[in-house]
């Protein structure tokens, strides 16, 4: 599969149009009312018809139609191609088996803590402690409103996801900020330029 370019949005792009042709609005309305937008960043619609002209061109997908719906805009239909959905499964498959290294900001930041001093760092992961307490109540509010209204799990397992990544980062967040309230974990820009003139150059 790696002749295509994968993305989650192409990915999502090929999951729905497994269901039934639609157009590039469709596909936007039905990523956010499923909740997937949580998982797929489909906020520009530039970027999904990118998306949709490199399916085209890789013959993923097909054109079905143009539409004209009374004073809107013409609208092109896209339909799967027997090619596309071999190569969604396939993606599937290795998404799910294969963990891909990232590189995400926050880790990127805590790997130069040194740049702020103890007292400071402390008070801005104080916030996104706060943060992420929040977002773990608000997921756990959301799970057990779609519970209660009868949703199936297989729609819910990204936001459990997203629910036990938040709380894992949140508790280890609280440990850091609480090692460096009571000193366990200190620095100073005096001992790290000590440490970089000691090792060998």
């Amino acid at each position: 599969m790696s002749e295509y370019h994968r993305s989650p949005l192409a990915l999502a792009v090929l999951a729905l149009l497994t269901s039934e042709p639609m157009h590039p609005y469709r596909m936007q309305q039905v990523i956010k009312q499923w909740g997937k937008d949580q998982v797929i960043n489909v906020g520009s619609r530039a970027t999904l018809y990118k998306t949709i002209d490199r399916l085209v061109r890789d013959g993923l997908i097909t054109v079905r139609e143009t539409e004209r719906e009374r004073l809107r805009p013409e609208r092109t239909v896209y339909a799967l191609s027997d090619t596309g959905r071999e190569v969604s499964r396939g993606w599937m498959r290795e998404m799910l088996s294969s963990p891909k290294r990232e590189f995400p900001e926050f880790p990127a930041a805590v790997s130069l803590l040194p740049l702020l001093d103890p007292d400071e760092t402390r008070a801005e992961l104080e916030k996104r402690h706060a943060h992420l307490a929040a977002d773990v109540a608000r997921m756990d509010e959301e799970l057990a409103a779609y519970e209660a209204e009868g949703l199936p799990r297989v729609s819910l397992v990204e936001l459990e996801y997203l629910r036990a990544i938040a709380a894992t980062e949140r508790d280890w967040v609280g440990s850091l900020v609480e090692d460096l309230r009571t000193g366990r974990l200190r620095w100073s820009q005096q001992e790290l330029r000590e440490l970089m003139e000691e090792e060998p150059s």
